[in-house]
């Protein structure tokens, strides 16, 4: 008999924190590593957010259980950021607090699917998305759009992927891992064809003010009105506000579904850190110039790592327009002798470069099809032109 259950036995570690994980390690160790595979900013988290738990770590009621569903100034400012963010109108029963995003994407899959249930996944995928399918019973049915579409599945894409047994389609824009925006009409489109054919729609906004030239991505409820019955927003304050540690998300959806949901988080962890929430009212309630001056120094970065990487021979960079991600493909790497090694998968290839010249990037494979690498550019400037560099000189040795 085995000692642990199939059920989870067969869920995979993180991809993206076992490659953050690896390369802190070997930091800690003194090698100079500089790693690319961490999601998150790399700027403190704004100080009257911070003061703000401060402050609340001082009030005896923070110390106590509270509603496991939010506390109730947390969820009205989830009802008032919403409208203010996405002009979406909500009430307080129709959100249900987190811990992170992350929960709430399991949450969301685990209250609505049922064993057999198959979930269209637009790959590439954020790496939990998959395993949190697995987790509920249902099975994830991956719809590949590779460079040339701009990492974005169309309608025809769906369309051919659906089956009787189609109960949903996860719907992420801005897009981890790639970066990449669905035009209005793109997202529109998507949300129309999944109306019509009674699928549910998980839609998780985590990087919505992380846009840059011009991209705009409005919540699928309010370009599809009649969708708001069938679909389950995810959100929370980890990449806006720099609070991933913070570990607070959330989920919009029916009335029934979040009872359920919150019926569910009550075996499950109960309510969420007071002191955290406490920070994330705060952040909700406060303006968003924090955030816009974060965007602005992402920017930068962006331009700077899409340039520095498509001057590699072999690596092929679009531009996002979305998070702090880029997507390269590196197909024309593969198969070529790299200091007497011959990698043939991103995967081999990602080793390669961390142990050759100690630059840690994740592997296509962990978000879809191998062939690809993930950049996360939240980080200095100066690691970017250093990392990069050393991928280039590390490709183009003689």
């Amino acid at each position: 008999m085995s000692r642990v259950s199939s059920r989870i036995a067969a869920i995979a570690e993180s991809a993206t924190l076992a490659v953050d994980a690896k390369a802190k390690a070997l930091k800690a160790a003194g090698r100079p590593v500089i790693g690319f595979g961490a999601g998150e900013p790399d700027f403190p988290t704004p100080n009257y957010i911070v003061d703000a738990a401060a402050a609340a770590t001082k009030v005896a009621a923070n110390h106590r259980y509270t509603p496991v569903a939010g506390l109730p100034e947390m969820r009205e400012a989830i009802v008032k950021k919403t409208k203010r963010d996405s002009n979406y109108e909500i009430t307080a029963d129709q959100v249900l607090v987190t811990n992170g995003g992350k929960q709430a994407v399991y949450q969301a899959f685990a209250t609505i699917i049922d064993p057999g249930d198959e979930v269209l996944l637009p790959s590439p995928y954020w790496t939990t998305y998959p395993e949190c399918v697995k987790l509920a019973g249902g099975k994830a049915v991956e719809i590949f759009a590779d460079e040339t579409q701009n990492y974005l599945v169309t309608v025809e894409q769906l369309e051919a992927a659906r089956t009787p047994k189609t109960k949903a389609l996860l719907f992420c824009s801005p897009s981890n891992p790639t970066g990449s925006v669905y035009s209005v009409e793109q997202a529109k489109a998507i949300g129309e064809w999944a109306l019509k054919n009674n699928i549910w729609v998980i839609s998780d906004e985590i990087y919505e003010h992380l846009l840059y030239d011009g991209a705009t991505a409005p919540s699928l409820p309010v370009l599809v009105p009649g969708l708001a019955d069938t679909c389950i927003i995810i959100n929370g304050v980890a990449k806006t506000y720099a609070m991933t540690g913070w570990r607070i998300g959330w989920m919009i959806g029916p009335k029934d579904v979040i009872k359920a949901a919150t019926n569910l988080q009550s075996h499950l962890s109960s309510n969420v850190s007071n002191v955290s929430q406490r920070a994330a009212i705060a952040a909700l309630d406060g303006d968003l110039s924090a955030v816009h001056e974060m965007g602005i120094t992402f920017d930068r970065r962006r331009k700077l790592i899409v340039g520095l990487i498509n001057e590699i021979p072999g690596f092929v960079c679009p531009t996002p327009t979305g998070a702090f991600y880029v997507y390269p493909s590196v197909k024309g790497v593969l198969g070529k002798t790299i200091r007497g090694k011959t990698p043939k998968t991103s995967a081999e290839l990602a080793t390669l470069i961390l142990e050759e010249v100690e630059v840690a990037a994740v592997p296509g494979e962990a978000f879809g099809p191998s062939g690809y690498l993930r950049f996360s550019y939240a980080t200095s400037d100066a690691d970017i032109v250093e990392g990069i560099g050393r991928i280039k000189k590390l490709l183009t040795e003689g």
